[in-house]
């Protein structure tokens, strides 16, 4: 490496205001979104592992992990954004910052195939229902987990390797709530164009690139049930709304954040909010309240918790 060239130690994240009502009301309010956002995506992480009907089935196995992978993202910058509501100085170490880079791409880059993984899922639950359980059986749902994880660390990995090498001697001001690449890249004191090629092809790129194939993935699918039957229509798009959604939601601002970072137009910090807080806040509801399965496994749940402590 070495930052530790870099004369500097630590950056300074702006965050949302430096208005101290706002930061109070934002302190309280981003609070609460995190409490709920670990207590939602942990009841689902929990209620997939211990019901053995979802647990065997892969598309709750593969949303409890697409809930642990939301808390996780949530996790690596939510309680730092809070805490700094209440603090004059909102700095992040050199090497914190870099830590925060490399986690937020590395679980980025694992939800991204693991969606890939779940519209695959429904095509084949869908398109084709009589070999559904040969295809994905528990070998092939291992399998691409463990895949999803991989992709995500060699993500991560093709573009840290570059950035850990920089010299940050100059300004260290980071216009945004958490550090990420395309604002950081800017406070080097050396060129980095073709690093910031590498991160717009790398990131903005391909997330575009998997968010039409997504789209066109369940397009397919919906115009085959179409021409099936009338009635499998309808039943197709209660059960691909919830996950076109999802994609929607995490697609979106990783399309704009990274895909265009380098105009004269600074990251939109709502984007940033939307992508850490927002969108693993609303996965859990979006799953659980509009899903009949998942209500009767934590009914269940709570029902043997309730009859082992009667027992005791």
């Amino acid at each position: 490496m070495d930052t530790m060239n870099s004369s500097i130690s630590e950056f300074v994240l702006l965050g949302l205001t430096n208005t101290w009502e706002l930061e109070i009301f934002f302190f309280f309010i981003f609070l609460l979104a995190y409490a709920a956002i670990v207590a939602g995506n942990l009841l689902i992480v929990i209620t997939v592992t211990f019901d053995s009907l979802l647990y065997s089935t892969p598309m709750y196995f593969l949303l409890g992990n697409l809930s642990f992978l939301d808390m996780c993202i949530s996790t690596i910058t939510t309680p730092k954004m809070v805490t700094d509501f209440l603090r004059e100085n909102k700095t992040i170490s050199l090497w914190g910052c870099m830590a925060q880079m490399f986690f937020l791409h590395f679980l980025g880059g694992s939800e991204m195939t693991l969606l890939i993984v779940m519209a695959v899922d429904r095509y084949i639950a869908i398109c084709k229902p009589l070999h559904y359980t040969s295809i994905m059986n528990r070998r092939v749902l291992m399998g691409s987990v463990l895949l999803s994880w991989a992709v995500g660390f060699v993500h991560t990995m093709s573009q840290m390797v570059f950035t850990i090498t920089l010299p940050f001697c100059g300004p260290n001001i980071v216009d945004n709530i958490f550090c990420d690449l395309p604002l950081v890249l800017k406070l080097a004191c050396t060129e980095t164009y073709i690093l910031e090629l590498l991160v717009i092809a790398d990131s903005g790129l391909l997330s575009f690139i998997c968010f039409i194939l997504l789209l066109i993935s369940y397009t397919v699918i919906l115009v085959t049930v179409r021409r099936r039957s009338s009635g499998g229509l309808s039943k197709a798009l209660s059960t691909l709304s919830a996950h076109i959604t999802v994609v929607t939601l995490f697609f979106g601002p990783c399309i704009f954040i990274y895909a265009w970072p380098f105009s004269s137009f600074s990251v939109d910090k709502f984007l940033s909010v939307f992508y850490s807080v927002i969108t693993p806040l609303l996965n859990p509801i979006i799953y659980t309240l509009r899903n009949q399965e998942m209500k009767a496994a934590m009914n269940r749940l709570r029902t043997q918790h309730i009859r082992s402590r009667q027992t005791f």
